[in-house]
C-alpha cells in the first residue's frame, strides 16, 4: 500500500489568520516503508515569519527570499503530482490540513478532505493514553534516532514520523514473525530426512489388456521409441 508522509512548517499557528505555509516536506513510503522518493520546497508566505518559528525551524525571512509562491506549478502541482491519490499521513493531521486547505483555496484548487489523512497524533494517544505523544517522545520510545533534528525542518520531521508511523502499525514486528516464520520453515526443510528406495518394486495395478493396449500403442511412435526402451527395463 502506497502511503504519504507529509510535513508543513509555517509563519505562525493561525492559518484562518493568514499564517502560511513556508516549508513543504513528504517522503513516500510502500507498505510502511520509506521507498526514498522524497518532496521538499522551501515556499515563500508573502508575510513575516514569526519568532518562535524562526526559533523552532531555524527558517529566516532571508531564507525564503527568492522562493516560490505556493501557487507556483514547482510547489503545488509538483505536491499534488508527488501524492497522486495516496493517503496523507500526518503528525496533528488536523493543523497541517488546514494549512494546506488554505494555500489550495487562495489558488482555485479543491481541498484535501478529513478522510484522506491518517493522524499519527490520535493514532499514538488511543494506543498509549496519558503518555506524551510528541513527535520527540515517540521518537524516544521507538528508540528513533533525533541525532539529525536540532531543528525542526518538514523533510526532517517527515522521514522520522515514517518510521513512527512503522512502529505505530506495528511493521517492524510483523516483519519480524514473517522472517522466523519463513526461518522456522527452512529449518523443518533441512531437517527433514528423505525415504530410502524400496528394495524390491512395487506389482503393477494396471490389467493385462491395458497393458498390452498400452504396448500397441507406443508402438505406433516409431521405431526405437524412448518409451519402448522404459517398458523393456
Amino acid at each position: 500500500m502506497r502511503e504519504i508522509v507529509f510535513d508543513t512548517e509555517t509563519t505562525g499557528l493561525n492559518a484562518k489568520d493568514g499564517d502560511r505555509i513556508i516549508e513543504l516536506g513528504a517522503v513516500e513510503i510502500v507498505n510502511l516503508l520509506p521507498t526514498g522518493r522524497e518532496f521538499h520546497r522551501l515556499i515563500y508566505p508573502e508575510r513575516a515569519v514569526s519568532d518562535d518559528t524562526v526559533r523552532i525551524t531555524g527558517i529566516t525571512d532571508e531564507m525564503l527570499k527568492g522562493k516560490p509562491l505556493f501557487s507556483d506549478p514547482s510547489v503545488y502541482q509538483e505536491f499534488i503530482d508527488f501524492i497522486e491519490d495516496s493517503p496523507l499521513v500526518a503528525h496533528n493531521a488536523e493543523f497541517d490540513r488546514g494549512f494546506l486547505n488554505e494555500e489550495m483555496r487562495r489558488i482555485g484548487m479543491p481541498e484535501f478532505p478529513k478522510e484522506r489523512c491518517v493522524d499519527t497524533l490520535a493514532i499514538a494517544k488511543a494506543k498509549f493514553p496519558g503518555a506524551s505523544a510528541t513527535l520527540d517522545a515517540l521518537c524516544k520510545r521507538f528508540d528513533i534516532s533525533l541525532a539529525k533534528r536540532d531543528v525542526h525542518t518538514a523533510v526532517v520531521d517527515s522521514q522520522l514520523l515514517a518510521s513512527v508511523y512503522l512502529e505505530l502499525r506495528g511493521g517492524r514486528a510483523h516483519s519480524f514473525e514473517f522472517e522466523d516464520a519463513v526461518q522456522k520453515k527452512e529449518a523443518v526443510a533441512y531437517k527433514r530426512t528423505p525415504r530410502a528406495q524400496r528394495s524390491k518394486k512395487l506389482s503393477p495395478l494396471i490389467t493385462v489388456e491395458e497393458n498390452t493396449a498400452h504396448r500397441e500403442f507406443v508402438a505406433t511412435l516409431g521405431d526405437e521409441p524412448v518409451w519402448q526402451r522404459i517398458l523393456e527395463e
